[in-house]
């Protein structure tokens, strides 16, 4: 994926995404609120192994869990040297899983997944519901749960965001994807 972004480093090109896709497209209808207040931490994690990622997430766990919610809202850590492997990404999910827990931050923060080769369980590859997950590199979001349960609150039928959004990509299909994720601003 990071060939089709004109050479762009790992943050602009997950910008980039943020805005092409995840915003240009409605799939997240509190993203763009965020963003436009600048209120998303963006980190470049250097880690080469899962050890330095790990200790990366910490990190930023307890930077967001001690932050000013209007100063920063969420945090997307952005991980390009390592868990390019989806299987091998999956797999430390459940590590960031724990340490939020072992944090005590558990109902407070949540992570969730991006990944260039994500795929739910049951579907094949091209499914273009998969796209719903795929960024650019993988990237862990932090996010707060009060920030969340609001947001579902303020938004009707928030159920139904997910089901919208496969709509949305199977219409669009993989090669419209790749175009948006290809288009440099």
């Amino acid at each position: 994926m990071a060939a089709t972004m004109r050479g762009m480093n790992a943050c602009d090109a997950t910008r980039h995404w943020l805005e092409q896709v995840v915003i240009g497209l409605n799939l997240c209808p509190f993203a763009k609120a965020v963003h436009l207040k600048r209120q998303i931490r963006w980190v470049e994690s250097e880690a080469r192994d899962p050890d330095g990622l790990l200790a990366d997430l910490v990190r930023e766990l307890q930077f967001l869990a001690g932050a000013d919610p209007e100063a920063v809202e969420t945090t997307l850590l952005i991980h390009p040297h390592v868990l390019n492997d989806f299987l091998d990404y999956n797999d430390f999910l459940d590590l960031a899983d724990a340490a939020v827990e072992e944090l005590g931050l558990d109902g407070v923060l949540q992570v969730a997944s991006f990944h260039p080769d994500y795929q739910f369980d049951g579907t094949d590859f091209d499914d273009a519901g998969n796209l719903s997950n795929r960024s650019p590199y993988p990237t862990l979001h932090l996010l707060r749960e009060d920030s969340i349960a609001r947001a579902v609150a303020a938004f009707p039928d928030a159920a139904t965001i997910y089901e919208r959004n496969i709509e949305t990509l199977r219409r669009l299909g993989v090669e419209g994807w790749r175009a948006l994720m290809s288009t440099a601003d």
